[in-house]
């Protein structure tokens, strides 16, 4: 699994024109999904993300997690994360899971990271055509992959 984690002070989803989930302060996770991705991915990458310390403290030192800080949490499945550029101009999605496979995964990692945060966890919709608006708060993005543990 790959993501893009995103410190935002608001984001939210629309599809067909309508707002289907928004945050205030907290995270923004794309969610990429491969074949070679199993449970152990989730449960890898939710627990790292959940005590992920990227929220200023006191001293405006990177200290607290999106729990401490009481933030939320937004999860949007992005397969593009898994575009392969090597050959030719237009990419590449072969490693990119297919939806019955992807699907199932997605929604174990909402499961996880709300088991793994304490918090509620809000997601767009898997496969819609969904407009994704949100201010970057920092900016602060980390990008983070199970299979390389990293």
């Amino acid at each position: 699994m790959r993501v893009v984690i995103q410190r935002v002070s608001e984001a939210s989803v629309k599809v067909e024109g309508k707002i289907i989930s928004s945050i205030q302060l907290g995270l923004l996770i794309l969610l990429g999904v491969e074949d070679a991705d199993t449970d152990a991915d989730v449960e890898w990458l939710s627990s790292k993300i959940s005590r992920l310390r990227i929220f200023a403290d006191e001293n405006n030192q990177m200290n607290l997690s999106v729990a401490d800080v009481a933030g939320e949490i937004l999860v949007v499945s992005q397969f593009t994360l898994h575009a392969s550029t090597k050959k030719g101009n237009r990419p590449s999605f072969i490693n990119a899971a297919r939806p019955e496979k992807a699907i199932p995964l997605y929604e174990s990692f909402l499961i996880q990271l709300g088991k793994d945060s304490g918090l509620r966890v809000l997601a767009g919709e898997f496969g819609a055509d969904m407009k994704v608006a949100l201010v970057n708060d920092g900016p602060v993005t980390i990008l983070m992959d199970s299979q390389m543990k990293e």
